[in-house]
């Protein structure tokens, strides 16, 4: 009996997924466990396995659109299988995938081809004075001018599809180039030019997360210098003498988690009638894709020695680079750190990350004239930027925490003991 494939719940704040490739087409043969498909997430891109064994015999939904939770990506059956009486008593029960979809099941036949332009009258579906067509459908035929009255559609009650716009345009190339709006270049000189691309379901998730952290939290920002000069001795003579090779990254997520030990109350969450003092200190770890900043987590961050935060931060980020990170590997911080200091960025202030209460904003080590004992040398220092949410981190707490990290980082031995 033919199945359903259904849009599955791939993270605790999903609401929708964007097929970002389909790994089968309608009519293969399809085995439990094989990837069907790649979902975009609201926190990464992750592979859809099939629960069912047999023929894809129908695909709901277009590589690159939006699919609801729950909603119909599929059908698996046995080849041949009637599958519409199963969709029309699904339909009801579910939201409807995102309107921009075109539904692919396997072509209906088409009429023979018609060796001129469309037929002056042809049979149009309508309600009232609108045309039926998909809205996809609708959108290739305004980048293409076509005008939908004089498209045949061929599915159900005559509506128009993507095939029908598609195939007129195949067959009366010149109106359509016509009618056509002429496509500007990238870069034309004196003339506006833009480029405009879909927003993806990590940049949406980081958009509102980020304007509600940003609206709800009330931020304050204290900035604090160290001196780098012994840290960065350290880690050369470290490097020099390990296996692993320890990124200034690493240090500033262990001095971090030694602050946070010294300082618990900049460890915590608001949680509206109750505020969370973690007793835990898992460190979230931003990094920068293309498509956005995913964070994902070292927990535990205190307990590991220098080495193991090397290896587990290294991890992490050849995992987000490859989008091989589960939204299960992005929850549970309690604190976040943001490093632009590889960017020549010295200076910057970061949006709290939920649920925490504090991020810290890390720049660039600058070399830069210092004074020691009374006298000028050349030294290197680093900017360090916290912001913090009021309701649960008051200036004091704010301002401790910080010269614990400033201490920590002056006199790295410490990160040893």
């Amino acid at each position: 009996m033919a199945e359903i494939i259904r849009m599955p719940r791939m993270s605790d704040t999903m609401t929708e997924g964007v097929i970002a490739a389909w790994h089968k087409k309608v009519g293969d043969n399809v085995k439990s466990g094989e990837l069907l498909a790649e979902v975009e997430t609201d926190k990464a891109t992750m592979e859809l396995e099939s629960y069912e064994t047999g023929t894809l015999l129908y695909i709901g939904v277009e590589q690159g659109s939006a699919v609801p939770v729950n909603g119909i990506l599929a059908i698996i059956g046995k080849a041949g299988e009637e599958f519409q009486s199963l969709l029309n008593e699904a339909a009801p029960v579910i939201a409807a995938p995102a309107t921009s979809n075109e539904t692919m099941a396997a072509p209906a036949p088409e009429a023979a081809p018609v060796a001129s332009a469309a037929p002056a009258t042809p049979e149009v579906a309508t309600e009232g004075d609108r045309i039926k067509a998909s809205p996809l459908a609708k959108k290739i035929a305004e980048e293409k001018g076509i005008d939908l009255s004089t498209v045949k559609g061929s599915a159900e009650n005559g509506r128009i599809v993507k095939r029908d716009v598609e195939n007129m345009s195949a067959e009366a190339p010149q109106a359509a180039a016509v009618a056509a709006p002429v496509a500007m270049p990238v870069v034309v000189n004196g003339q506006e030019s833009y480029e405009e691309v879909s927003v993806s379901q990590m940049r949406k998730t980081i958009a509102r997360r980020l304007s509600e952290s940003n609206f709800n939290a009330p931020h304050f920002f204290v900035t604090i210098e160290a001196n780098m000069g012994k840290a960065m001795a350290f880690r050369n003579e470290a490097n020099a003498n390990a296996n692993v090779k320890i990124s200034f990254n690493d240090i500033m997520i262990k001095a971090v988690a030694m602050a946070l030990r010294a300082h618990p109350k900049a460890n915590s969450s608001w949680l509206g009638d109750k505020i969370r003092y973690n007793h835990h200190i898992h460190i979230g770890m931003a990094v920068g894709m293309d498509e956005g900043l995913v964070v994902p987590v070292i927990k535990f961050a205190d307990q590991k020695t220098l080495s193991q935060l090397a290896v587990e931060a290294k991890s992490w980020v050849e995992k987000a680079k490859s989008k091989k990170i589960a939204p299960a590997d992005m929850s549970g911080n309690t604190f976040t750190i943001s490093n632009m200091g590889m960017f020549d960025v010295e200076n910057f202030t970061a949006i709290i990350n939920p649920p925490d209460a504090c991020i810290l904003a890390v720049g660039k080590i600058k070399e830069t004239p210092i004074v020691e004992n009374g006298e000028i040398k050349v030294g290197h220092v680093m900017k360090m930027t916290l912001s913090s949410d009021h309701r649960v981190v008051d200036g004091s707490i704010a301002s401790a925490f910080l010269k614990s990290l400033k201490d920590n980082l002056e006199n790295p031995m410490k990160m040893l003991l």
